[in-house]
């Protein structure tokens, strides 16, 4: 799977009339800010990021940031958010294009195509696991409607897989939300321990391994 270049303009679609085309340039303009946030979060940390630290790597002025967004933390929570919804967005579409895959196909390409995503864009993988959490409550709660959407895909998963073979047991909620935060801290620790040249490597070795635990989760009895 190859993630594409920028997860902030994956929504940004060439226009198909004029009234989507007056709106492009709104779109573009809020992808790049959310870009400059995510590489300047991730190089300083969120509490040392500021309004005219984005302005300046956008090369726009505070009143065109602010146009888009109330301040930096309106920002931050977009930035987040849009990044995950994209993010989901290129993994179903990476399973859109499978031709009758069984349960196990479907969870090793939506492993490696998040994984593909992460290594693509180690700045937002570093926001996505490590700043959101000292980026405040509503940071927080933002993050737990990610966590949910992720429970939410491995609970899809599990049911398809008990389609295939009724013998297989019912996860539980409590099972699937410890499956997708096990896999958040075995890329937070890859994050964490790795040179930033190192971190691509080190994230696709963990494909299998994540893929297995994964696996391992979705066929025990809860």
């Amino acid at each position: 799977m190859s993630a594409t270049d920028s997860l902030f303009l994956y929504s940004v679609r060439a226009p198909r009339n004029w009234d989507e085309a007056a709106n492009t340039g709104t779109l573009l303009a809020r992808a790049r800010i959310c870009e400059a946030m995510a590489h300047l979060v991730a190089e300083r940390g969120y509490a040392a990021v500021t309004v005219a630290d984005v302005v300046s790597a956008v090369r726009i002025s505070r009143r065109t940031f602010y146009e888009h967004f109330e301040g930096k933390e309106e920002c931050f929570l977009e930035t987040y958010r849009i990044g995950c919804e994209n993010g989901m967005a290129q993994i179903e579409d990476a399973l859109r294009v499978l031709e009758n895959p069984d349960w196990r196909t479907r969870l090793r390409v939506s492993v490696e195509a998040w994984i593909s995503i992460l290594a693509a864009q180690p700045h937002f993988a570093r926001v996505l696991l490590i700043d959101v959490l000292g980026a405040g409550p509503r940071a927080l709660a933002t993050r737990e409607r990610v966590l949910a959407d992720y429970v939410a895909h491995y609970r899809g998963l599990c049911e398809l897989a008990r389609a295939e073979d009724p013998r297989l047991p019912i996860v539980s909620d409590e099972f699937l939300r410890a499956l997708v935060g096990g896999i958040a801290e075995l890329v937070q620790q890859a994050l964490l321990e790795s040179r930033p040249k190192d971190i691509p490597d080190r994230l696709r070795g963990l494909t299998d391994t994540l893929v297995r635990f994964a696996e391992a989760v979705l066929t025990a009895s809860a």
